[in-house]
Parts: structure tokens; C-alpha cells; sequence
């Protein structure tokens, strides 16, 4: 699932501030998977719904994903060393793709197991009311929670936060369909409560591929979306003294961006007032945007009445 974090040019983001907000939302991840896995096993173990166990196995897989969030930050705040020249930000970009193969491993899990029960209707037991409570306990608590970790991530512009936000929102949505299934229960559809285990399984399956995908690019130097390069590119052409802007490369750090760009300035400067061109166009790339490192070649350019003779 892709989000769009808006992004002011003009406001830079502290590391600190973002470790201490990740530290923070996920600490209060933490303890309402706590509650609520607790809750929503003992339950449902004992109001025999296999859709609420399932949900409950869904929100303690929410703490294992929490421990490697911590984790990451935890790594990724590292200054840079010999052996990682550009730090340790690719910590998240791992840290993500372990979170969508472990939604995955649990989605498959979930299908495997209600459809044991699918092929054998007659052993589905009748659900206890109190099932249906649980539920909805857990989809009010899950869309809250999805909502704040949601606008901590964008205003930190960190997409391991968001990948977990949206890990919360699954446990909403899987929240609500086991609801529909314990209702459809206690109403005599018994086969409804396996049928909504296998739907939660597949909705996790879904975001566990996407989140791992998009992690896969990001580990193999997937660029930096097209409104976010233009951005960059607009920022250095609009530095005193460039004239063109050409070759510009992206490619992503976590959740920062490395750039590579050639500029074009007036072919008759200095070598060293080229330098001071291209040092202030890194200087107002990295501090605009959430830019790493940037890389410049300097070329020059003639104006196309001297190149053309006109």
C-alpha cells in the first residue's frame, strides 16, 4: 500500500526527532497488541471462534513486526563508519521486508488452518456473544492505532512507520470481517466464523506481499518518486549560477535519497567559483529535502547563439 507523505520543501526533518517519534508510536503499539492479543485468544478460546483466535495470532505477530521497528531505528541511527560509508538507513528498508515476509508467513498460516475446519463444517462449533464484544473492541482500539502511528509517519516522513501503520489498519479491517463472521454465527451460519479467518489470512497475505515488494526495490536502488526527483531538480536549477540541470539519479537510503546530477554552469567561470556553484546546490538539496548525500558534476555550458552561430 502506498501512501503519499507530503513533503514541505523547506522543512527538514532531525534524525533524533524521528528516531524518538518511531521509538514512540511503536512503544504504544506495543502495549495495545498486548491487551489485545490477550484478549482476543483467551476469548476466543474459550467462546470457540476460530475467526477471534486468528485475530488474536494477528495482533501477536504485530509485536514480533513492533521488536523489529525497534530494532531498525535502533541501527538505522548509526553514524556512518568504514564499512558503511553512507550510514545504516538501509536498516529500515530490511526491517520492512522482514515485516512483509512475516505478514505473509501469518496470512498463510490463518488460511491453512480455517480451511482445515471448511473441509469439515460439522466440527465448527456455535460462537458465545461475547466473541462478537471482543471484535469490536479490537477494530475501535486497532483503528485508532492505525490512525496515530499513521500521522506520526507521515509528519516523520518514515515509510517503515507507515508500513507498520498499515499493518495496524489490516488488524482493523480483519477485526471488522471477524465480527461479520461471529454475527453470522450466532445466527446459525456457523461455517461464517472459518470463512472470516480465511478472509483476514488473505487481506494479510495481500499487504505482506505488498509491503515486501516495495521493500525489494528499495533494496535493489529503486529512485525516489518522480513528484520528489522534480523537486530536487527544480531545487538545484533554481541555484544561483545554474544554468542546466541534466543526468539526475536518485536512488534510496531507508528512508533517504542519495543523488547523483551533472550541472551546467558558464563555461568561462573559475574552476573554483564551479565548485562554489555545485556546494550550494548540494547545501540547498540536503537541506530541503530528505537528501543523504549528493554527488555533482560540474560541466559547462555555452549559450545556444554562441554553440549555434546565431
Amino acid at each position: 500500500m502506498e501512501i503519499d507523505i507530503e513533503v514541505d520543501e523547506h522543512d527538514g526533518i532531525d534524525p533524533a526527532l524521528r528516531n524518538r517519534a518511531a521509538r514512540r508510536s511503536t512503544l504504544v503499539s506495543v502495549g495495545v497488541n498486548v491487551a489485545l492479543a490477550s484478549l482476543q485468544v483467551a476469548v476466543g478460546v474459550v467462546a470457540r471462534s476460530q475467526g477471534l483466535i486468528a485475530d488474536g495470532v494477528h495482533s501477536l505477530a504485530d509485536l514480533v513486526s513492533d521488536g523489529v521497528v525497534l530494532l531498525a531505528t535502533h541501527h538505522s541511527r548509526k553514524d556512518a563508519d568504514a564499512r558503511h560509508p553512507y550510514g545504516h538507513h538501509r536498516f529500515e528498508t530490511a526491517a520492512s521486508l522482514v515485516l512483509g515476509l512475516l505478514l505473509l508467513m501469518v496470512g498463510g498460516g490463518m488460511i491453512w488452518s480455517a480451511m482445515g475446519k471448511l473441509e469439515h463444517p460439522e466440527t465448527i462449533p456455535h460462537v458465545d456473544a461475547v466473541a462478537l464484544w471482543v471484535a469490536l473492541t479490537a477494530l475501535i482500539s486497532k483503528e485508532a492505532l492505525f490512525r496515530y502511528m499513521l500521522t506520526v509517519a507521515k509528519r516523520v516522513r518514515s515509510s517503515l512507520l507507515v508500513a507498520n501503520a498499515w499493518h495496524a489498519r489490516s488488524d482493523a479491517a480483519s477485526s471488522l470481517v471477524v465480527g461479520v463472521g461471529v454475527i453470522g454465527n450466532l445466527l446459525g451460519y456457523t461455517i461464517l466464523d472459518p470463512i472470516a479467518a480465511v478472509i483476514v489470512g488473505a487481506m494479510i497475505l495481500k499487504m505482506g506481499g505488498g509491503v515486501s515488494w516495495e521493500a525489494l526495490h528499495d533494496l535493489v536502488d529503486q529512485s525516489a518518486d518522480d513528484t520528489e526527483v522534480g523537486a530536487i531538480a527544480d531545487t538545484i536549477a533554481s541555484t544561483d549560477g545554474v544554468k542546466d540541470v541534466h543526468d539526475l539519479k536518485t536512488r534510496k537510503m531507508g528512508d533517504m535519497i542519495i543523488v547523483d546530477v551533472h550541472i551546467s554552469v558558464e563555461g568561462d567561470l573559475t574552476v573554483e567559483r564551479g565548485h562554489d556553484i555545485a556546494v550550494e546546490a548540494r547545501r540547498r538539496v540536503m537541506t530541503r529535502h530528505r537528501v543523504l548525500n549528493v554527488m555533482t558534476h560540474v560541466d559547462p555550458w555555452r549559450s545556444p547563439d554562441i554553440d549555434g552561430g546565431f
